[in-house]
């Protein structure tokens, strides 16, 4: 029907029209999937480093308890044998042996003493703490780092000089500081260095 002589106007889009609307939308959703995959890479990577992060922060506060609490308490191994209170290699298997205080078994006649040793085996740095301070007996071993490709301790006497290796004639001299730096697949290079003997 004619209205004032005009043709009525047709209504929708023309299939021009249709292909511009359609690129437009693939181009605005390729950009936001492009969107979304950067920023779940980017989560996934600070995920990642948060973690070796932690790792490194952990080993860190252990240590840092550790060897504030040594104490100058010598010990007898299994065999009865007397040792001195704070041995250390400067690599390689057994890395450290000493005992500190502050520790409980659980309950309150807990002993306020533990033997405590860290060793390089297979890669991995371990944490051994023994039920009791002499003698053998039951000990719980922790693994603290993974993929150690070179490990390497030092000693800081209280006259200031460094040494590979803690062996001191006084049966009850601890070393004033421990430096560690470790080389490992996740890390890289990392130099800790900690205070000894400052905890009571």
């Amino acid at each position: 029907m004619r209205r004032n002589g005009f043709e009525p106007a047709e209504q929708g889009f023309t299939l021009v029209e249709m292909l511009i609307a359609l690129a437009i939308f693939g181009m605005l959703t390729a950009a936001g999937v492009a969107l979304l995959s950067v920023s779940a890479r980017t989560q996934e990577t600070s995920d990642r480093l948060l973690a070796e992060l932690g790792e490194i922060r952990r080993v860190s506060a252990l240590l840092t308890a550790d060897m504030a609490q040594a104490a100058p308490r010598p010990w007898r191994d299994r065999d009865g044998r007397p040792q001195r209170a704070f041995t250390g290699a400067g690599s390689g298997g057994a890395l450290m042996a000493f005992v500190r205080r502050g520790w409980s078994a659980g309950d309150e006649d807990g002993p306020a003493l533990q033997r405590v040793g860290y060793r390089l085996e297979g890669g991995q740095l371990r944490r051994i703490a023994y039920a009791r301070v002499d003698g053998g007996g039951e000990a719980a071993v922790v693994p603290l780092l993974e993929g150690v490709r070179a490990l390497r301790l030092r000693y800081r006497d209280r006259t200031g000089e460094w040494t590979d290796t803690w062996e001191p004639g006084d049966g009850t001299r601890l070393p004033a500081a421990v430096e560690l730096v470790t080389d490992t697949e996740r890390h890289g290079l990392v130099r800790l260095v900690f205070v000894v003997g400052i905890g009571r």
